[in-house]
């Protein structure tokens, strides 16, 4: 049996959001442990960071050792781990080069500060990018301004001007608001925040040719549904298209503060003092991310991963027809249960509290839920999952 909670004092940590009254101490795998002794299923992960789960072996050797090397000689110089994960990523994907950063949001800076170079230097100082309703990009003012997240316009207003809105999924949209002043289109190719939305391949092939008959750039944000998440190791690579500009984060890390921006060689414009950062191509985050990549390129893992999301996806449409719910969507591990109803918050609290073991789900939208889980999670933990919430469901009915 799980022992009373104890009493913790958080008064020093800045109060930013609404945190139940235990301390995570220990993870391995799927499975979190908090400070009382209850263990959790994660299916959160960290908001799709963790890709490999907790303290991943490779990840925590990778650390080990870069960290009795080289931690840090600055970015004023090259280092292994950051030559060798560029060179890794671009040979597995379309683009010639990368700057790498700490966070989502410093990618999707990097990205937008790249297109309007470029716009400055072939498109008569373009600047405006076209994003979409629901679309998120991190929480820095500029990538908030780029965001379609509801009331975001006015939260630390005034935004940073140059990005409109169209609908994803909707290339009419898309044309309605191009100018001469429009540079690029900027896109998740799976709304992870705004309800695990996905492009159709249809809409992203007519996308990429619009763009590219315009001379428009076209930005991928994988942030979220990259590395894995999908099933492939970048989600572009399931449309059959390529873009100009791509951003990682998350998974890129598996834990660690690690993102990238990726550009193919006609959209890397930047000259020096155009973009930096203290930490840019760091060797213990850049070793990490070597030590991920290779991972997720390791013969069958990938294929793993689209067996375990047609599984979930499998495992999900059971309970939408067990408790007449809307339906389920998503691609790969990145994945959503729709609920029907405005109890998504509700049963996060119950998953999270189920004893004598919790489960750790989301709720981006009152009406769903989200799952995140790690790439390597197996097949017993998903069905596991939905037999817990399958408990939750009948709690709720």
């Amino acid at each position: 049996m799980n022992k009373p909670a104890k009493a913790i004092d958080t008064h020093a940590v800045m109060f930013i959001t609404q945190r139940p009254d235990v301390i995570m101490v220990e993870g391995k795998g799927s499975w979190l442990t908090d400070n009382n002794g209850k263990r959790y299923l994660d299916f959160l992960q960290g908001w799709a960071v963790n890709c490999l789960g907790h303290s991943n072996s490779g990840i925590v050797e990778a650390l080990n050792a870069q960290a009795k090397k080289l931690i840090n000689p600055s970015p004023a110089f090259y280092n292994e781990p950051m030559i060798g994960l560029s060179n890794l990523l671009t040979e597995n994907s379309c683009f010639d080069k990368v700057f790498f950063a700490n966070s989502g949001a410093e990618a999707n800076e990097g990205a937008i500060k790249l297109a309007r170079k470029w716009g400055q230097l072939h498109k008569n100082g373009a600047f405006e990018i076209i994003t979409f309703d629901h679309s998120f990009h991190g929480r820095t003012i500029a990538t908030m301004s780029a965001s379609g997240k509801p009331g975001w316009d006015t939260m630390f207003a005034p935004q940073v001007a140059g990005f409109p809105k169209a609908d994803l999924n909707d290339l009419d949209s898309v044309k309605k608001l191009v100018t001469d002043k429009t540079v690029a289109v900027m896109l998740e190719p799976v709304q992870g925040e705004g309800g695990v939305i996905p492009s159709t391949k249809e809409f992203m092939l007519e996308l990429r040719k619009f763009t590219k008959e315009n001379n428009i750039l076209l930005i991928a944000d994988e942030v979220q549904a990259g590395c894995g998440r999908t099933g492939t190791l970048f989600a572009y690579q399931q449309y059959g298209i390529e873009p100009d500009i791509m951003t990682l984060g998350k998974g890129i890390g598996g834990g660690v503060p690690l993102a990238a921006l990726m550009a193919t060689n006609a959209a890397a414009c930047f000259v020096p003092g155009d973009q930096g950062g203290t930490y840019n191509g760091n060797p213990l985050m850049t070793a990490v991310g070597i030590s991920v990549i290779e991972q997720l390129l390791a013969p069958g893992f990938l294929d793993s991963v689209k067996a375990k999301g047609e599984l979930l996806k499998s495992e999900l449409l059971k309970l939408v027809a067990e408790f007449n719910l809307e339906g389920e969507r998503g691609e790969g591990l990145l994945r959503a249960l729709m609920l029907g109803k405005d109890t998504g918050g509700k049963l996060v609290e119950l998953a999270r509290d189920r004893s004598p073991e919790g489960l750790l789900i989301n709720s981006p939208r009152p009406n769903l839920l989200r799952f995140m889980p790690a790439l390597n999670v197996s097949e017993d933990e998903i069905r596991q999952m939905c037999g817990m919430l399958r408990e939750l469901l009948k709690q709720t009915a």
